[in-house]
């Protein structure tokens, strides 16, 4: 095992499915990755660690992060869910998590979703879904590819799944299947939409959530969300969490299917010069923190159209 001062030169993180190499720092046994352009942010993996793991000792981390021969201009971490109580003196600001508290599925069928998602619940079984938790095999795969090649933009920008072979589809399907487990909503014995879940030591998390747009007249992720529940509920997991609260039409179907906004605290410490700069500008989130949630709505939305027109554009070009 690596000493507390150990410092890793390069460390394989995964963004969007895409291996990159990034400095990283071993502090206190646990590893945290320095990203950024301006202020080097030093934090646990977004793609795994930050939301596996709770950042137990900050201080001894803050002691081994200035000492680094790598710059790290600040740090970041957040307590994850249900520790919403600030624990820590340093500089915070609030992260809206989408969660569901489970009960029983009963209870958040009958209580916490809209009557609009419960109708769409009903609909998808009338209408012959069969949703399941599944194993992935070589025949999912294949169903997979055809989810990820329905267009080469989704949600308003290029899709990165979109023309991926079957061994790379494969590949990065069974990462982390250790704590993953698969929901997939067929109709006709056709894959129509699909889950892939993490399971953590405090809640279910969604790692990848999909559907086919020519199915969804049959309400294929309602019908896969009360799926997760249902497991989430026998397994006695007391959260199912959509990560991060959405934007738009994104938010709404996450608040219509039982999704609630939960605040909890992320720190911000800087370490240089730079970071208190970049902390008194508001750079800590890029510039993104910089613009107002209507203009990023607007932004979003034009940002869609766009694309589609490019998009359009190509197909024309192809033909």
């Amino acid at each position: 095992m690596a000493s507390a001062n150990h410092v890793i030169y390069k460390e394989t993180v995964r963004i969007r499915d895409v291996t990159v190499q990034c400095h990283a720092v071993r502090a206190d046994n646990q590893t945290f990755v320095v990203s950024g352009k301006f202020a080097k942010t030093a934090g646990l993996r977004t793609d795994k660690e930050q939301w596996f793991e709770d950042v137990r000792h900050p201080d001894k981390v803050i002691e081994v992060l200035k000492a680094a021969p790598v710059k790290v201009d600040l740090f970041r971490f957040w307590q994850r869910i249900p520790d919403v109580t600030p624990r820590y003196p340093y500089y915070k600001e609030w992260r809206q998590i989408a969660a569901i508290p489970i009960s029983g599925y009963k209870h958040w069928f009958e209580k916490q979703i809209s009557p609009k998602a419960r109708n769409k619940v009903r609909k998808a079984q009338k209408l012959g879904v069969i949703v399941n938790e599944i194993t992935l095999d070589d025949e999912f795969v294949r169903g997979v590819m055809g989810i990820y090649n329905q267009s080469p933009v989704r949600r308003g920008k290029p899709f990165w799944h979109y023309g991926k072979d079957f061994a790379t589809v494969k590949n990065q399907l069974s990462a982390d299947l250790a704590d993953s487990i698969f929901v997939a909503a067929h109709y006709k014995q056709e894959l129509i939409g699909f889950i892939k879940v993490r399971i953590t030591d405090r809640y279910a998390m969604t790692s990848l959530i999909l559907d086919k747009i020519s199915h969804r007249d049959k309400a294929p992720m309602n019908a896969m969300i009360a799926k997760v529940v249902e497991i989430c509920a026998q397994r006695q997991i007391p959260y199912f969490t959509y990560t991060v609260w959405r934007r738009g039409e994104h938010g709404q179907f996450q608040e219509s299917n039982g999704f609630e906004k939960v605040s909890v605290p992320e720190y911000f410490v800087p370490l240089s010069l730079k970071g208190k700069l970049a902390l008194r500008l508001g750079l800590h989130n890029g510039l993104r923190g910089w613009i107002p949630e209507k203009l990023m709505v607007w932004l979003l939305t034009a940002r869609v159209s766009w694309y589609l027109v490019r998009s359009r554009k190509i197909k024309r070009m192809i033909k």
